[in-house]
């Protein structure tokens, strides 16, 4: 009966006029005493088809983020001492990455991987590996543990990280470690930056649109063993103050299922790419120094670049979760805007998004980025506070840098159902990506007690901090 009503619907649109008007004026086709059933089941055809039309509901059911052992922390001044022993920098590019150091709102409690903290810094593939097998297979075992999802459960793997892509793939290191089932579907993303964990969300999403009754478990981290630059140019040298180790492991179901014990919904996946402009395609660059060294450069554009794709992202989504009344004020000073285009002194009109979410998670890539985006946005110090105490206490740990932060806003016991929470990451391409959750339950604080995956249990009461602007590092 459905496949006969979707061939009458799409051959004749009319049809289901003609069939009303038929009933009204009592031209059966067929004997009265049959007409009730037949035509409850034509309307439960109906509405079968438009139920199996519809996008399926993805469930975020819970989320762990590593935390590394003690003996792989390092304070400010521990960093400096290594990267020293190096040998390969002039004392200008040792004060240069001393300022960048004090300034970067970067505490004394981040990680670096053993490679870096060893008598030698070891920069091999042996090491790499080792580092990503503890971060992603630390991240797993917790996301397992906190959830009990079976292996053969899951049947998506995406795994994100931008600078280190090993044969065989991060993806395949999951597999095997788990002996996931040979039908797997498994995705290995890299060269992506820091926005490539809304990237694999939206992945993840889209593969759980056409696999019904599945578990998809999306894999966020950045290597940093072969992630320092040892060079003396500048552009280069910003990126090591700022990079730490660390890593998040995320599940997601569309069975229905699952909603009870689901944490999130994902309601939007935004993702924008201003990498037509060379402008933007080249602000993040890995290339060779002039003296052969590797390393990711940064352009003087990059604050400009990302207030581009900022704005570009926002009038995709702002339609899409904003209140009418922000939205018409938006048009108004669009238009406006496009009309007075000659003035130089008319600024853009900011939607509130405030009025629409409750919880901001802007990815920690360094204090100016996170600065820049309170004010353009009109942020207060709370919203902006998951950022800066991620930033603060774990530094900037790429893709993953999400996760810790919505960590933060769980431990601090701020989730209540029914809020919104916009996950908001920015990264080389150039590519401003943004993904919004609502809250299926609330989310009780872990406190000095809580629960396993979450990277702020047993030290939540000590934060907010206050960081300063400048600190001295002396080393």
């Amino acid at each position: 009966m459905q496949n006969l009503t979707t061939a009458l619907i799409s051959h004749h649109p009319n049809s289901l006029q003609l069939i009303f008007t038929a009933i009204l004026h009592h031209h059966y086709l067929i004997p009265s005493p049959f007409l009730l059933p037949v035509l409850l089941l034509f309307i439960f055809s109906l509405l079968a088809l438009a139920m199996s039309r519809r996008p399926r509901p993805i469930y975020l059911i819970n989320f762990s983020c590593f935390k590394p052992e003690n003996q792989y922390k390092v304070t400010r001044e521990t960093f400096m001492k290594q990267f020293k022993s190096k040998g390969t920098f002039t004392d200008e590019s040792v004060g240069f990455q001393r300022r960048m150091l004090e300034r970067s709102g970067i505490g004394q409690e981040t990680y670096l991987p053993e490679s870096i903290l060893g008598t030698q810094i070891n920069m091999c593939a042996a090491a790499a590996r080792k580092e990503a097998a503890m971060v992603v297979f630390g991240a797993v075992d917790e996301l397992m543990a906190v959830t009990g999802v079976r292996p053969k459960d899951i049947a998506v793997v995406v795994v994100n990280c931008s600078v280190y892509n090993p044969t065989p793939t991060m993806a395949s290191m999951v597999v095997n470690r788990y002996k996931l089932r040979g039908n797997v579907k498994s995705y290995n993303l890299a060269g992506m930056g820091c926005s490539a964990g809304v990237i694999a969300i939206d992945l993840a999403k889209r593969l759980l649109q056409v696999h019904s009754d599945s578990y998809a478990v999306v894999i966020s981290t950045e290597n940093i063993t072969l992630n320092p630059y040892f060079g003396n140019d500048r552009s280069m040298l910003v990126s090591n103050s700022l990079f730490r180790m660390g890593a998040s492991a995320v599940l997601l179901s569309n069975r229905r299922s699952d909603r009870h014990r689901s944490k999130y919904q994902l309601l939007h996946s935004i993702r924008t790419h201003t990498g037509s402009s060379p402008r933007s395609y080249s602000c993040i660059f890995q290339q060779e120094d002039s003296s052969d060294h590797l390393g990711i450069s940064l352009s003087k554009d990059l604050m400009s670049v990302a207030a581009t794709a900022l704005r570009t992202n926002i009038s995709s989504l702002g339609p899409l979760i904003l209140p009418f009344s922000e939205q018409l004020r938006f048009l108004l000073a669009f238009l406006s805007f496009r009309v007075l285009l000659q003035n130089k002194k008319q600024s853009t009109y900011v939607p509130n998004f405030r009025k629409a979410v409750k919880h901001f998670c802007i990815h920690a890539g360094g204090r100016a980025v996170l600065d820049q985006l309170e004010k353009s946005m009109g942020l207060s110090e709370w919203h902006m506070e998951p950022s800066r105490m991620t930033l603060y206490r774990f530094g900037n740990t790429s893709s993953s840098s999400l996760w810790y932060e919505l960590a933060y806003c769980e431990a601090k016991g701020r989730i209540k159902e029914g809020d919104k929470v916009w996950q908001i990451a920015l990264g080389s391409g150039f590519k401003c990506n943004s993904a919004v959750w609502k809250a299926m339950r609330t989310v009780e604080g872990c406190g000095e007690v809580g629960r396993k995956g979450n990277p702020w249990v047993g030290e939540i009461d000590q934060f907010p901090v206050v960081v300063p602007k400048e600190v001295a590092v002396v080393a």
